[in-house]
């Protein structure tokens, strides 16, 4: 039978990976912190710990700011435009229900969060997205009080208004689904153009391993004729699945029984698509055909 410690890190885990993901961006990294979190739970004297909640949320947080490190250093030499990695939202909201963070999810706005510091991006989600006191977030990053809510005031300034997520209507996601695939199966795109922001931009992810964009694309007319002209012909002969993946309809791309792409959209408050995200790393895709 399992004995109460582990059963308390196991109530705790969805938590920790949901943390860890929003700071890391790559669900292996998570998966490696939450797992670091674990082992040194296992050899903490868990007598002398007074609240577990906030020992394991302290350790996870600081094992991620030392990956982070290593990963922005990672970041510089990356080849092409770099996306986080694809999650499906049931793995990390399903047990966050209640705390409603699928919207925290979203690739648009993990982004936003590459634009902060790592102790900022840290006290930020922690105190947003975690509701996290002050006082609280001071201990787990060594510092004090004042110091932290300049932190979360300076990362939201460095934000500018991106702590409203925006979601539009699940029928107008929908119907921006239909309508992409529409465009890349059959080079129909009046449909697709009417959802899309004049300033929409295509961003690809290959990681130097597949052949895909090194620049992001800009601009209604550049991105339709790329659908239609070139991806077209690449994904012909891919099969189209439909998934919830960082907390929003998007797709998943299959090819003789691998995952080769997913498709993930970024909106506005009036609801037109201002990013398309294409992830084609297999790195960043192997999870999703495991």
């Amino acid at each position: 039978m399992p004995s109460a410690d582990f059963l308390r890190f196991e109530e705790a885990r969805p938590m920790l990976l949901g943390l860890a993901y929003r700071i890391l961006g790559s669900r292996a990294d998570a998966e490696d912190a939450v797992q670091d979190t674990f082992l040194k739970w296992q050899a903490a004297d868990r007598e002398a710990i007074d609240s577990a909640h906030a020992w394991l949320t302290t350790a996870c947080t600081r094992r991620c700011l030392d990956l982070l490190g290593n990963a922005h250093r990672a970041r510089v030499d990356y080849v092409g435009a770099w996306l986080p990695e694809p999650i499906p939202t049931a793995v990390i909201s399903d047990a966050e229900r209640s705390l409603q963070l699928a919207d925290s999810l979203s690739t648009a706005f993990l982004l936003l969060l590459e634009r902060l510091s790592p102790k900022e991006r840290a006290a930020y989600l922690l105190h947003e997205i975690f509701d996290t006191p002050y006082v609280e977030i001071a201990a787990m990053l060594e510092l004090k009080e004042p110091a932290c809510r300049k932190l979360v005031s300076r990362a939201r300034a460095n934000l500018q208004g991106a702590e409203e997520r925006h979601a539009p209507p699940p029928e107008r996601q929908q119907a921006l689904l239909e309508a992409f695939r529409l465009a890349v199966a059959e080079g129909a795109t009046v449909r697709l153009a009417n959802l899309l922001s004049a300033e929409v931009r295509l961003s690809a992810d290959g990681g130097g391993k597949v052949p895909t964009l090194l620049e992001p694309l800009h601009g209604i007319e550049e991105v339709l004729d790329f659908l239609v002209s070139r991806l077209r012909g690449y994904w012909s002969d891919y099969q189209w699945r439909e998934a919830d993946i960082n907390g929003g309809p998007g797709f998943v791309m299959h090819r003789e029984g691998s995952v080769v792409a997913t498709v993930t959209f970024g909106y506005d408050r009036s609801g037109q698509a201002t990013d398309i995200f294409i992830v084609r790393n297999p790195n960043k895709l192997a999870r999703l055909t495991s």
